[in-house]
């Protein structure tokens, strides 16, 4: 069990973000004296990267900023919750669209947490009905325990400015569940929110809610307009999981090459470090060397079948030798590189 759960943190780790949220929090953090390279130390974003709005950076980067953030104004409560009174509806791009043109409240609150990976937060959510009530529960199962005061104060803050940027009333809240500790400055924030009910000290945050308020109409419902920008939410969506991280980038650069390419070479074409090549890589499970191996490998294959001999497929693939080409290969597939292509060539010939 342990071991899936890391392996489903390092997947988390490495989804695909935009850099808006890391750009509002660069501009919170340097609001409060803060120095940007500071901000940015260890994360390889670019400042560049920040104002461009199809940039995209990893949750892992995004982790690695708000440490930096939480490290240099001190984790203290409330942090959080000024860096969340920055978001607004235009920050969540084709999903804030998607949301506010939602035929009702509860319409808008599904499209928001069916495309969470799109938006502000860095925690997983659901909506609960019980009842006369409705509970937005928080999971924070995969967020670094260092950051998970910031990013839950940080998400609340956000959810109230942006909720009271489209709707014309305040939503009655019944009360917050809060897995922290009781400090004036949540008792402020309560009072903002109208909420008179805070628990401290619960497993989990969650929101409570009258269900009734989420058949509230959308002051901008449009159901086409809605589904259309959801669509582009999904696509959005999928091509960012399709690219697959780093890994897939090496990948990539590796085939592109059609031959043996050095870790220093390939990082210098991700205008990275041959040190953050090797960490982002092993957030996402892998090593330089298990990447080249394979993709190398599945290249001479590619190549043995469509007929090159072995000399000219070790020459393509840059070794120095036939001899430690097909040493290579031997590991591989535990035969020599022309055993294996008499075997498959011949397949081939048979389908056409």
């Amino acid at each position: 069990m342990h071991s899936v759960g890391s392996d489903w943190i390092r997947q988390r780790a490495a989804q695909l973000r935009s850099t808006t949220n890391a750009a509002l929090m660069v501009e919170y953090a340097v609001g409060r004296g803060l120095r940007r390279p500071d901000v940015l130390r260890h994360t390889d974003i670019g400042e560049h990267q920040l104002s461009d709005p199809t940039a995209e950076i990893t949750l892992g980067q995004e982790y690695t900023l708000m440490r930096n953030l939480v490290s240099g104004l001190g984790d203290e409560p409330g942090t959080g919750m000024m860096a969340g009174l920055l978001c607004h509806p235009p920050s969540l791009g084709v999903l804030g669209l998607a949301a506010i043109s939602s035929p009702t409240l509860r319409s808008a609150a599904e499209t928001a947490m069916r495309y969470a990976d799109l938006s502000f937060t860095v925690a997983e959510h659901e909506m609960q009905d019980h009842g006369d009530e409705v509970w937005l529960v928080r999971h924070d199962r995969g967020v670094p325990p260092e950051i998970r005061r910031f990013a839950v104060e940080r998400d609340v803050a956000a959810i109230w400015t942006i909720q009271m940027d489209v709707l014309p009333i305040r939503l009655p809240i019944v009360r917050v569940e809060v897995a922290a500790q009781p400090d004036p400055v949540y008792e402020m924030f309560g009072a903002i929110l109208g909420v008179d009910n805070i628990v401290y000290g619960a497993k989990k945050s969650i929101l409570v809610g009258q269900a009734r308020t989420l058949e509230m109409p959308m002051p901008q419902a449009n159901p086409a307009t809605s589904r259309y920008y959801e669509r582009q939410c999904a696509d959005l969506l999928q091509r960012r999981r399709n690219r697959g991280g780093i890994s897939e980038q090496v990948r990539e650069l590796l085939i592109r090459r059609g031959r043996v390419a050095g870790q220093t070479h390939i990082a210098a074409d991700l205008d990275l470090s041959v040190r953050t090549l090797r960490r982002r890589l092993s957030d996402e499970g892998t090593t330089f060397r298990e990447l080249a191996t394979e993709t190398v490998g599945l290249l001479a294959e590619e190549l043995l079948v469509s007929g090159l001999t072995v000399e000219h497929v070790a020459d393509q693939l840059g070794y120095s030798s036939v001899s430690a080409f097909t040493t290579a290969f031997r590991a591989w597939k535990g035969q020599s590189p022309g055993h294996y292509a008499r075997l498959h060539r011949g397949r081939v010939a048979a389908r056409v």
